[in-house]
C-alpha cells in the first residue's frame, strides 16, 4: 500500500465554477432586451445580484475545500509518521517465532515487550535529563538578562575597585594625588577607597538612514564626599561620559559628553582612574559635551586615515561659582564654542595599531569689564607597538590659556595686578608639557608599565604675576613618574601595584616630592 492511497483526497478546480459563472453572466448580458434604458438597468441588476450570490457560494464552497484539504494533509502526515514508525521496528513476535524453538513462543512476547519498555524508558529519562538542563540555561539566562524598556538590546559593564594606598609627602588628594605641596610630616598616610568603581551602560539601538545607533553611559562615585559620618566612604555618584552615537560605513556622528577626542591616549594606570593619569603633569583631559564628525578613508588592507572634528562647551578651568546653580564661565560667557580638530594615521603592526595623530584647539574667553583671552593648543598623540611584546605611546602639547583641558597645570589665564581691581589687565598662560610610556606585556595575563610625565608654564609669565599680588603658591614645573604591573588571572579579575613619584616646583626655588604605594584589586563585569 502506497503512502499517496492513505486518504481519499478530493479534488474541486475553482477555475470551473469561475468560468460557468461567467458564461451566464454574458448569456444574461446578451438576452437583456434594448428597448430602453430602464428594461436594460433591471436586467443588469439582475445579472449582478444573481453574479454576487454565485461568488458568495463560490467562496463558501472555496473555504470549504481549503479547511478539509487541511485535515487532509494532518491526518496525512500523521499516517506517514506511524508507517515510518512500522517500518524501522520490525515485528519483534515474529522474530521470536522465527529464531526460537517451538514451545517458546509465549515465552518471548513478555520478555520483547521488556526490552520495549525498557528502552521507552530510557527515551523518557533521556528527555527529563534534556528538558532539566535546558530550564536551567533558561534560568540563568533570566538571571543575566538585562531588561530594558525598549526592545533594544543593553548590555551592562563596570569594575569594582579596591584601591590602599600608602604616602609620603603632603599632596593635593591622598587616594588620587596630582602634584606634591609639601614635604612629609610624621609617619606618613595610609588609607582605602573604592570612590573610583564605576559603571557603564550601553544600548544598541535601531538603523536609522543606514546608521547603526547606539549610546554609551558610564559614572562613578568620585564626584566628592557626602557630609555625613565618615563620609570620606560615602562617594558622590558622578557622571563620566553620556555619548549618542550614529556609525554609518566610515563616518560617524557623536553627540553628548565625552573624552577629549584631541588627546586619545593616557598612561595604564589602576591606581588613577577618577582622573587620567598624569592629570596636570602633562596629560590634556577632560569629560566635557561636545559635538564631533569622524570620517575614515581605507588606505589599504591595514592602513586608515581617520578625521575628526566638532564643537567642545568651552571650559577655562575654574571652580563652579555656586554648588547648585549654574553661571556661565569665561569660555562660556564669551558666546561660542570650542572648536577642535584632529586627524590620525593607523597601520597595523606586530598585530596591533600603530597610530599617529595631530590635532588643534582654539576657544574664546571672555573674563569681563573688556577683558578677552585667546585660548589655543597644538598637540601630538603616537601609539608605537616597538616588537610583539614591546609598546611605547604618549602626546605632547604647546599651548596658551588652555587650563580647561587640563594644560599649565590647571591654569588658563595670570592677572598682571590685584585680582580684586576689575582695571586689572589679564594674560593667557603659557605652557608646553606632554608624557610618555614603554608597556612590556610579557604574556597575555601579565603587562609591565613605566611612565613619566611633566607640565611647564612659562616661568617668567607665572614671575610677573606673583610680584603683582597673584594669591596662593603657583607651579612653575609639575612632573610624575610612575611604575606598574597588572595581572589578570581571569577576565574578571585584575590584580596591580602602583608606584608614583611626584615631585612640584614652585616659586623661588620650592621643590616639594611626595610618593604613593597604591596596591589595586578589581572585578569586572
Amino acid at each position: 500500500m502506497s503512502q499517496e492511497n492513505l486518504v481519499p483526497v478530493r479534488r474541486r478546480n475553482p477555475f470551473i465554477g469561475i468560468g460557468v459563472l461567467l458564461f451566464c453572466s454574458a448569456c444574461v448580458w446578451a438576452q437583456s432586451p434594448g428597448g430602453s434604458s430602464s428594461g436594460n438597468d433591471q436586467a443588469l441588476n439582475s445579472a449582478v445580484q444573481e453574479l454576487q450570490q454565485q461568488v458568495s457560494e463560490l467562496r463558501s464552497a472555496v473555504a470549504e475545500m481549503r479547511a478539509e484539504a487541511a485535515q487532509y494533509r494532518a491526518e496525512t502526515a500523521q499516517l506517514r509518521s506511524e508507517l515510518q514508525n512500522l517500518r524501522g521496528q520490525p515485528n519483534a513476535t515474529e522474530e521470536a517465532k522465527s529464531e526460537q524453538a517451538p514451545g517458546t513462543e509465549t515465552a518471548a512476547q513478555p520478555e520483547s515487550g521488556s526490552r520495549k519498555a525498557s528502552g521507552i524508558d530510557q527515551r523518557v529519562a533521556s528527555l527529563e535529563e534534556t528538558t532539566q538542563l535546558l530550564s536551567t540555561k533558561v534560568d540563568d539566562e533570566y538571571q543575566t538578562k538585562v531588561e530594558s524598556a525598549s526592545k533594544y538590546r543593553m548590555r551592562l559593564s563596570g569594575i569594582v575597585l579596591m584601591n590602599l594606598f600608602s604616602n609620603h609627602g603632603q599632596t593635593d588628594n591622598i587616594d588620587i594625588p596630582s602634584f606634591a605641596t609639601g614635604p612629609n610630616l610624621g609617619n606618613g598616610t595610609f588609607g582605602a577607597t573604592l570612590r573610583q568603581s564605576e559603571i557603564g551602560l550601553e544600548v544598541f539601538g535601531p538603523t536609522v538612514a543606514g546608521a547603526k545607533t547606539s549610546a554609551n553611559l558610564q559614572a562613578d562615585f568620585a564626584g566628592g564626599f557626602a557630609d555625613t559620618w565618615n563620609g570620606v566612604n560615602s562617594g558622590i555618584f558622578r557622571l563620566r561620559i553620556a555619548t549618542g552615537r550614529m556609525d554609518w560605513g566610515h563616518t560617524s556622528l557623536v553627540v553628548g559628553q565625552d573624552d577629549l577626542f584631541i588627546s586619545p591616549n593616557a598612561p595604564t594606570s589602576f591606581a588613577s582612574l577618577a582622573v587620567p593619569a598624569f592629570n596636570y603633569a602633562g596629560n590634556l583631559w577632560a569629560w566635557t559635551p561636545q559635538v564631533r564628525v569622524e570620517h575614515r578613508f581605507d588606505i589599504s588592507d591595514n592602513q586608515s586615515i581617520t578625521i575628526q572634528g566638532g564643537i567642545l562647551d568651552n571650559l577655562s578651568g575654574e571652580f563652579p561659582a555656586n554648588s547648585y546653580f549654574r553661571a556661565a564661565g569665561p569660555g562660556e560667557a564669551s558666546g561660542q564654542p570650542a572648536y577642535a580638530f584632529r586627524t590620525s594615521w593607523t597601520e597595523s603592526v606586530f598585530g596591533r595599531p600603530l597610530t599617529l595623530g595631530a590635532a588643534g584647539y582654539y576657544s574664546r574667553q571672555d573674563w569681563g569689564f573688556d577683558r578677552y583671552s585667546d585660548g589655543w593648543a597644538g598637540m601630538t598623540d603616537w601609539q608605537i607597538p616597538l616588537a610583539r611584546k614591546f609598546e611605547l605611546s604618549g602626546e605632547f602639547y604647546r599651548g596658551r590659556a588652555v587650563g580647561g583641558i587640563g594644560g599649565g597645570t590647571s591654569l588658563s589665564v595670570l592677572f598682571l595686578g590685584n585680582p580684586a581691581l576689575t582695571s586689572t589687565p589679564i594674560r593667557g598662560l603659557d605652557s608646553r608639557g606632554g608624557w610618555g610610556q614603554f608597556k612590556f606585556r610579557a604574556n597575555p595575563k601579565l603587562e609591565l608599565n613605566a611612565a613619566f610625565g611633566l607640565d611647564n608654564p612659562t616661568a617668567s609669565e607665572i614671575r610677573g604675576a606673583a610680584f603683582s599680588g597673584y594669591p596662593g603658591p603657583l607651579l612653575v614645573q609639575n612632573r610624575s613618574a610612575l611604575v606598574n604591573f597588572v595581572y589578570r588571572p581571569r577576565s574578571s579579575l585584575l590584580f596591580s601595584t602602583e608606584f608614583r613619584h611626584l615631585q612640584s616646583f614652585q616659586l623661588y626655588g620650592v621643590n616639594n616630592t611626595a610618593e604613593q604605594i597604591n596596591m589595586v584589586m578589581g572585578v569586572l563585569f
